[in-house]
Parts: C-alpha cells; structure tokens; sequence
C-alpha cells in the first residue's frame, strides 16, 4: 500500500485564505493544502466504486488494499468505527477530539504498530510548532503536503513507544520519563494541559482530589466542566488516598490536583490549627510512592509562591506545605513546567 497525501489541511487550508488570526498570519499562502488522499495511485478518499481487490470499511473510512494492509481516514465529526480488525496506517484529525485515537487504541483498531498520521490541521492549533509538542506526546506524526508514505520492504509500517518518544526540545527531553508535575495559578490552563497529555491513551485513570461541589454551587459548577472536557472512556477515582492510588495503579493516572489534596489532609487531621506532624508524614509517604510510580503519572498542583503572603498562620502553613511538597515532587519528576495563561514554561 502506497498512501499519498497531496494535502493534510483541513477545510480551505492552513493558512485559511482571508483569515488574520495569529496562527493564519504567521504561515505563507498555501502552506497546507486542503486534504487529498490517493492511495497506490488509483483509489480517492472516500473510498466508493473501488477497483477489484479493493475493500471499502467503517461505512467508506477503511480500505483493505490486494497486499492485505488496511487503512483508516477519520476526518473532523466522525466517530469512531465499530471494530474489526486493526489498520495500519490511521490518518485522523487530532485537533477534532484528540481521545478518538484512545478510543481507537483502546478497540484494538490502532496499536504500537501503527502508523498514526495528523490530517485536517488547521488554524485550531496556535502554531506548527505547538502541533509538533502535541504529536510527540500522542505517539503521532505530521507530514508534509506531497508525502508518500509506504513501509520499507518486509518492515512494519512504524512503531510507538509508550511512554511517547523522548524528543530534544530546547534541552528538554519533552515526554520522556515516568512523572510529569504541571504547576499554576488560578485558571492557568494546567487542568487542560494535563488532560491534553494524555488525551490519546487508550486507559486512564483521573484521580479527582477535591470535594464533589455539594452545596457549593460555582464549586460544583467547575467539576462539571472538567468531568465535560475529561473523554467519556477514562475511569474517575474520587480519593485522598494518593499514596494508594499510585502504588496500585495499572492504567495512566492524571492527578488533579496536589492543592486539593493538600487541603484534605490539612482537614481531615484537624491541621489547620493543631498539630501539623500527620501532614507532613501523609506527604513524605507520597513523595516515597511517586519516587517508584509503577505507571506514568501526570499531576498538577497549584503554584502559591506568588501571591500575597496569607494573612492567617494557617494559610501561611498551607502555602509552606505546598510549596515544599511542589519542591519535592519537582526533583523527584522527569518533567516539570509552569502554565501560564495557556502557554508552558519548562522547568
């Protein structure tokens, strides 16, 4: 099989034609043409009215080519197919709900020897760049406008390594290791990112840390949102268990938050203004359990370094704790980086 891509653009093109945002305005005209797929010189996406030796799957998606690979296209609002067997090469729109390729992994429908190719890209994503971080935590690549792809002779078409590829990224090995702890203010956008890092993973496990919202209403608002943005097929653990949680993990775990947690622990040992020693025990058995994390972690916590000095000596206390388990956690983390307003300051 034989795949050329002639465009890997969504809609119009990347630059859209008239356009001004910042990532249209930054690129040339014509940078990524609209997509057009040509498989072995002879069959057009969508796959319809198909030569001999050619089959059609998942409703015009799929191709079964005469050599036996298989092929899937899964453009911008479509849903995942209903399984069969696995294809080799998946060209998707990952700016279009990134856990569909979770939920394809997760069927058997892509594994470790597929090739997974972004298509549709546009103006979603802020720059190619940002496209490029995103892919290298996916397990995904982007191609130029006029790539042909094909296997090397007797070769599988590519394989994924899981944790993602380590990739050098201004001294940085972006992706790589075990622990990764997001810090931020309020509304950072550290949530989203980490949720963004794991967005491809067939299983996940959101370790929520805070309280439920009951009779809070902006409180209860906020969960909400997140359970909305969290994709349908992670499993939710609501604990402050952490230090179990970790040791008995066999999926991903995305933690949110270390700020939350540290509050219930405060509370649930009557710390705020009595004796701190049970605190500071629950976070030395943490920092020894995400020390030796059996499956990848990603977390995050709140940066409180910054603000205003508190004006209770409990909240100072809080600040301290956090910001010493922040420190701890950090050292003990092959990656760490700061959120702010969006955008991602490694550490």
């Amino acid at each position: 099989m034989k795949v050329l891509l002639s465009g890997t653009a969504g809609g119009t093109g990347w630059p859209e034609p008239g356009c001004g945002c910042a990532s249209c305005a930054r690129l040339p005209s014509g940078h990524r043409r609209p997509f057009e797929l040509v498989v072995d010189s002879l069959v057009r996406f969508p796959f319809s009215d198909l030569p001999d030796g050619y089959a059609a799957r998942a409703d015009g998606l799929g191709l079964t080519c005469p050599d036996g690979s298989a092929l899937l296209c899964l453009p911008s609002g479509r849903a995942v197919p209903d399984g069969g067997p696995r294809y080799d090469v998946v060209l998707i729109d990952l700016l279009d709900r990134p856990e569909r390729l979770g939920e394809l992994r997760r069927a058997g429908l892509a594994d470790d020897q597929s090739l997974v190719v972004a298509v549709g890209m546009d103006h979603r994503v802020r720059s190619e760049e940002e496209l490029a971080r995103r892919l290298r935590l996916w397990g995904a690549i982007a191609v130029p406008d006029g790539t042909e792809l094909k296997p090397p002779p007797g070769s599988p078409w590519r394989a994924r390594t899981d944790p993602p590829p380590v990739v050098e990224n201004g001294g940085v090995l972006e992706g790589a290791g075990r622990r990764a702890l997001l810090l931020g203010g309020s509304r950072s956008g550290k949530s989203a990112e980490a949720e963004l890092r794991l967005a491809t993973e067939p299983y996940v496990t959101y370790v929520a840390t805070g309280p439920d919202g009951a009779g809070d209403a902006e409180w209860a608002r906020r969960v909400r949102a997140h359970r909305r943005r969290r994709p349908a097929h992670w499993d939710t653990v609501e604990s402050t268990d952490l230090a179990g949680v970790i040791r008995d993990a066999t999926t991903p775990l995305l933690i949110d938050g270390l700020g939350t947690w540290l509050a219930a622990v405060f509370d649930e040992h009557g710390a705020w203004e009595g004796d701190r020693a049970p605190v500071t025990a629950r976070c030395d058995e943490l920092v020894a359990v995400w020390r030796q994390a059996p499956e990848r972690i990603v977390a995050v916590s709140d940066e409180v370094g910054m603000g205003v000095v508190p004006a209770t000596a409990s909240g100072r206390a809080f600040r301290d704790a956090l910001g010493r388990l922040n420190e701890r956690l950090a050292a003990e983390s092959e990656y760490v980086a700061l959120v702010v307003a969006g955008r991602l300051l490694e550490l």
